[in-house]
């Protein structure tokens, strides 16, 4: 699977330099621009707060984004790469999730409504530590009935033999990407605080 590396160019009138961040294959966007108070370059913390972002939205437009980044001087490489970091986000999902549904359905597991993801959960606890490393983020239930769907949807399709079909899995998205919930006001702050992460 792809990692959060995108590669690509901007083109400015003050000039732009693309650099890698991290051995993750963090690319980040630095406009050659006057100082100002907000940031010209997505950092570290940004990706740690778009990734808990994605527990409450999974396809955000890029109007969403420019909401909850206010201290980002947006420009067309910025917007570029956090529609980069969510789609990122969405493949490891829906990897996961594919995985677990065809292992219950190799255990014998004949009803999708028995699947259902707790906080105690194999899949669950894959899903948090990869956008919630620190698990210092209380995940919203409602990822978790986002999740349970997710599972289910991916387990009856697998099961109906489906998956034959090389566009199997676009209902499925579609069912998805029309349960995103609202954002926390506290989220728009810049970083992500401490009282933000325990809240």
């Amino acid at each position: 699977m792809s990692g959060y590396h995108a590669l690509g160019m901007c083109v400015s009138g003050a000039g732009v330099v693309l650099r890698d961040m991290m051995s993750s294959g963090f690319a980040t966007c630095r406009l050659s621009l006057t100082p100002r108070q907000m940031q010209e370059a997505l950092t570290p913390g940004h990706l740690k707060k778009a990734k808990l972002m994605f527990f409450f939205t999974r396809y955000p437009s890029s109007t969403l984004l420019k909401t909850y980044f206010l201290d980002v001087q947006f420009s067309r490489c910025i917007t570029s790469q956090l529609i980069k970091w969510f789609s990122n986000f969405r493949e490891f999902y829906y990897i996961q999730v594919e995985k677990f549904a065809r292992q219950a359905l190799l255990e014998g597991v004949v009803d999708a409504c028995t699947l259902q993801v707790s906080r105690d959960s194999e899949l669950f606890r894959a899903l948090n530590m990869h956008y919630n490393k620190g698990n210092d983020f209380e995940v919203p239930g409602r990822f978790l009935e986002v999740a349970s769907l997710t599972l289910q949807e991916f387990f009856s399709a697998v099961r109906a033999g489906k998956d034959a079909d090389p566009s199997w899995k676009k209902p499925i998205y579609k069912i998805i990407s029309k349960l995103d919930s609202d954002i926390p006001e506290g989220f728009k702050a810049a970083g992500c605080s401490q009282e933000l992460l325990h809240s």
